[in-house]
């Protein structure tokens, strides 16, 4: 039996996996505590497999210019998927990652290195503390800011209060975009309460995942976008007909008619996202 490289990391005792793919040459699979995390292609860093992850491409395609470079603040690093696409798309960007785990970033540097050119500062530590530490002249200069922040397959409650969204959008620039990965299955009750927090600490939010999920038929992944400047309702029927499909974006009235009766959640009353059934992973069917 291959020994694929792990580590078990010291923070959470979960073991992190690192699995070739053996259906996309050049590609591999991060999986911490059996729970695929991360896809990276090395030999095409902007190829992005995973659903949600394709979505939160789209979007950051739409930020600005083509081509342009961004200022790009991650919290949570996974096999730093996204910190490579936006180095590949987006040359002479400045990315900053943040990440709990030093063991994990220290197991995907090794086995899957970034490339030379790549502006990207890791820092070590818990997000939420990490970011309150921040330089003052960063804030209020990021154009993007990613959270996609899990402990196993699950959100740590400390993360998904309005307390740490306040925190983190404080980073923004004026129009700069905030990207939230959160995972919820029926009755999106995580979901909805995570729409509200995040629609009380931005003025904009909108919400992209698979069409089935929206609709609170099965468990996966919901990205949020929000933005104290207004999202072009225009991006809808681009980041759409994008892919993956089938795909469901909610705005406006709908989105509020989505989170209807949801509490923001605060420190007082957060919890962790709920964990999904084993069985989703088990079968090699959750891809998203």
């Amino acid at each position: 039996m291959v020994e694929h490289p792990s580590v078990v990391l010291k923070e959470s005792g979960f073991r992190a996996v690192i699995e070739p793919d053996r259906f996309v040459p050049g590609s591999f699979q991060l999986v911490v505590d059996g729970t695929p995390q991360s896809h990276v292609n090395i030999d095409d860093p902007t190829q992005l497999f995973f659903e949600y992850v394709a979505r939160m491409g789209h979007v950051i395609d739409l930020i600005g210019d083509p081509g342009e470079p961004i200022t790009a603040v991650h919290l949570g690093a996974g096999a730093l998927t996204l910190p490579r696409y936006i180095a590949a798309t987006r040359p002479g960007s400045r990315q900053q990652v943040v990440e709990l785990e030093s063991d994990l970033v220290d197991l995907v540097r090794e086995n899957l290195p970034l490339p030379r050119s790549a502006q990207i500062r890791v820092r070590h530590g818990d997000a939420r503390e990490v970011v309150g530490k921040f330089p003052p002249g960063l804030r209020g200069s990021v154009d993007l800011l990613i959270i996609d922040i899990f402990s196993g397959a699950r959100t740590p409650a400390h993360v998904t209060s309005l307390e740490f969204y306040r925190s983190a959008v404080s980073l923004l620039a004026p129009d700069g975009i905030v990207l939230v990965n959160i995972a919820d299955g029926p009755p999106l009750t995580f979901a909805r309460g995570q729409v509200a927090t995040l629609g009380a600490a931005v003025k904009h939010v909108s919400a992209l995942a698979e069409t089935q999920v929206l609709k609170g038929r099965r468990f996966g992944n919901v990205v949020l976008v929000g933005s104290n400047a207004a999202l072009p309702l225009d991006w809808l029927p681009r980041l759409l007909a994008s892919g993956p499909h089938p795909a469901k974006a909610v705005a406006g009235a709908e989105l509020e008619t989505f989170a209807a009766g949801a509490s923001i959640v605060t420190d007082a009353t957060a919890v962790p996202s709920p964990p999904p059934a084993r069985s989703i992973f088990q079968t090699g069917t959750r891809r998203d």
